[in-house]
């Protein structure tokens, strides 16, 4: 029953992904991706890591998704015009994922030994391991992810401010 609703979960992030990608408004690319941030809630729950999945729902799709439709909205994204782009993406990304999917198959057919897997619930799930690994081992990158976070909204303030000639 897990594989075959992380199967299902891993779907619904591919297609949201996918969605996402091919959406014309800059709105409904946001609404996409709700959505695969909801199913990688969903399969955070598979692997029995209760709060990263609350976590994920709480922060990801509600405060930072919140964040960019208001940028969206800051920036008053138009119509956008539709340019006729270069090859480059076509040339080198078809065959790159290609050679990234089957790269990915051998992997998991060559590094599979069962002794290795952990069981579903053996990663760190609970709150205070988390924040024992988030104030500890990772709290640099934790930080700079912040300071990233406070540029991007100053840089969509900056871009929207009218000059006042």
């Amino acid at each position: 029953m897990h594989q075959f609703l992380f199967l299902l979960f891993g779907a619904f992030c591919v297609g949201g992904a996918i969605n996402l990608l091919l959406q014309k408004k800059t709105i409904n690319s946001a609404l996409s991706l709700i959505v695969v941030m909801g199913s990688l809630a969903l399969i955070y729950l598979l692997l029995g890591a209760e709060f990263v999945a609350v976590v994920q729902v709480i922060i990801y799709a509600g405060a930072i998704m919140v964040l960019y439709v208001f940028v969206i909205m800051l920036l008053n994204a138009g119509d956008e015009e539709v340019v006729k782009g270069s090859n480059v993406a076509k040339i080198f990304g078809i065959p790159g994922l290609f050679a990234g999917g089957i790269i990915g198959i051998w992997v998991l057919l060559q590094h599979r030994p069962a002794e290795k897997l952990l069981p579903i619930g053996a990663m760190y799930g609970p709150a205070d391991k988390v924040g024992e690994l988030l104030f500890t081992k990772y709290l640099l990158a934790f930080e700079v992810t912040s300071i990233l976070v406070l540029i991007a909204i100053m840089g969509a303030v900056v871009l929207t401010r009218r000059s006042r000639v």
